[in-house]
């Protein structure tokens, strides 16, 4: 029933796209630019399949993604005379998504750390899954990248395509109180920006941190570390040596963490130490936490290729501790449950958890 429904939405959107590229202005061939698609990817062991979703723009950008996890699994860039590049760190198959593959999902119910894996709301303790030593991490062991969402195509536009995914997360799934339903957006427009709008809701009061666990490495070939990075953040939330935070906040000046102004990623590593392990911090985006602001941009040198970062959220985690790829995760701060002056992340029934981030590409 669920692949029936799917072939025929996909057939739907298919129609409602030729309509459009009718009426465009731009130069594609409408017999060969089809803005999104539809194709199996994968089954789960119970036998339920996955899809994959391609989403292209008028440029060549395409966008792929999937219902396990809530995944994207590509986000190709056109080069002259070559293949697509996909400049996140994703998997053609299912299987290593299964096994683990740590790349491009939605995590949740929490994102980041929770100390000692407990927290309290009112009068009342919750105790959730340790995952990382004594601590909380991403969601816990499954978390929302392991599960399977429910996706609807969303109407494709003159210059957009959409899908929207759905998870309901029940109360104590990984310890966590209230039934909570989130819902994630993923849309890619002839501005080559990819947008990622999160929406939730709960019966009970409950603790929501949501991002994405994207690793980028904008380069042809090779490492990102020679990637010239700039983050709007005069300010960041120092950590212990579980990467909990303190508690205080600290400067960025005159510190390896400034970003202030352009500055390789590799640049100011520490030479008794792996280099792609210096990162892991959460900076507080300057203006942040309100409306959307531009917070991070990225230049690749070689190819010339940008990627700008914009969110309403008030934190960004960089995290450069895998060698596939760099994190700019958008989210609020580590650990907010236990330190009130932080921007709060507890979502009460009848409220709406609501926020977007954008990556925006600039093509060479």
């Amino acid at each position: 029933m669920k692949q029936t429904l799917i072939i025929l939405l996909a057939a739907v959107a298919s129609i409602m796209q030729h309509s459009a590229e009718t009426h465009s202005q731009q130069s594609a061939n409408p017999a060969s630019f089809n803005r999104l698609e539809v194709r199996q990817f994968g089954t789960m062991p119970d036998g339920e399949l996955i899809h994959q979703y391609t989403l292209r723009n008028i440029n060549g950008v395409e966008l792929k993604l999937i219902e396990y996890g809530a995944t994207m699994t590509a986000i190709n860039l056109p080069r002259k005379g070559l293949e697509h590049l996909n400049v996140i760190a994703g998997e053609e198959t299912l299987e290593p998504y299964l096994k683990g593959y740590p790349a491009g999902s939605v995590i949740g119910r929490f994102a980041n750390r929770i100390a000692h894996a407990k927290f309290s709301i009112g009068n009342t303790e919750y105790e959730v899954t340790r995952n990382t030593g004594p601590h909380h991490i991403h969601g816990g062991r499954k978390g929302f990248a392991k599960v399977v969402w429910s996706a609807d195509l969303l109407p494709v536009t003159k210059d957009s395509a959409a899908v929207r995914l759905t998870y309901k997360a029940v109360e104590g799934e990984e310890g966590f109180p209230g039934n909570l339903t989130v819902h994630v957006t993923y849309s890619l427009n002839d501005k080559n920006e990819v947008k990622l709008y999160y929406e939730a809701s709960t019966d009970k009061s409950t603790p929501v941190n949501l991002t994405n666990h994207a690793y980028f490495n904008l380069a042809d070939q090779g490492g990102f570390e020679k990637h010239e990075l700039f983050i709007k953040a005069d300010i960041y939330t120092p950590s212990d040596e579980l990467l909990i935070p303190t508690g205080k906040y600290a400067k960025v000046d005159g510190t390896a963490l400034d970003f202030r102004e352009f500055h390789p990623i590799g640049e100011r590593a520490d030479d008794s130490q792996p280099r792609a392990h210096l990162y892991d911090h959460n900076y507080v985006i300057t203006g942040g936490g309100q409306s959307i602001v531009h917070t991070a941009t990225v230049k690749e040198p070689g190819s010339g290729r940008v990627m700008k970062t914009f969110t309403d959220q008030p934190g960004v985690q960089l995290y450069t501790g895998n060698p596939i790829g760099f994190c700019l995760e958008t989210q609020h701060y580590p650990d907010s449950v236990h330190h009130p002056h932080f921007p709060s992340t507890i979502l009460n029934p009848g409220d709406r958890f609501e926020t977007t981030t954008i990556y925006a590409f600039d093509l060479p």
